[in-house]
């Protein structure tokens, strides 16, 4: 593992968010059915100060330089994956797990009772991920209609309404 370290994400930090986003975006061209997964558009660096300003979106760091990120919104009592990536070159390492762990204490910490998302449901880095993390799959999205909201517009957006799931971690 390298040396990074995890730390709340600064405004300023904003700016370098996007170019990560995207480059680990390639790796869905590798990925039957989702090549074109890697030329959507990133989370702007204004939404990603947007996010950064709620306090609870992280970056990892090494060598003085962001390498990875996991932004989040919270929603009452909830605390919202928006975006989570590693660049390619940091990939392969821990530093995601250690991002959502690091994720995971700041919504303890600070109240909320669950942990959200979306995802694939069959790409291995993305809801078996999150699933060896604690997370299920929302099996009565009618039951969380902010996520179902979520997924109905990333279908809007060109994924693949078969392929995305919802995923929920409760924080006891």
């Amino acid at each position: 593992m390298s040396d990074f370290s995890i730390r709340l994400a600064r405004a300023e930090d904003a700016d370098a968010l996007p170019a990560i986003e995207l480059a680990a975006g390639k790796i869905f061209d590798g990925v039957e059915g989702l090549s074109g997964v890697s030329g959507m558009d990133a989370v702007s660096a204004d939404e990603q100060r947007r996010l950064i300003r709620k306090g609870h979106s992280l970056v990892a760091e090494a060598d003085g330089r962001i390498i990875g990120f996991l932004s989040t919104e919270p929603f009452r009592r909830e605390l919202h994956i928006r975006e989570f990536s590693v660049h390619p070159d940091h990939q392969g390492q821990g530093i995601g797990s250690v991002l959502l762990r690091a994720a995971d204490i700041d919504a303890r910490n600070s109240g909320f009772a669950a942990l959200t998302l979306t995802t694939f449901v069959d790409v291995p880095w993305n809801g078996p991920f999150y699933a060896r993390h604690g997370f299920k799959t929302v099996t009565d999205l009618d039951a969380h209609p902010r996520l179902k909201a979520d997924i109905e517009q990333e279908v809007q957006h060109g994924l693949p309404r078969e392929r995305r799931i919802a995923m929920i971690r409760f924080l006891d």
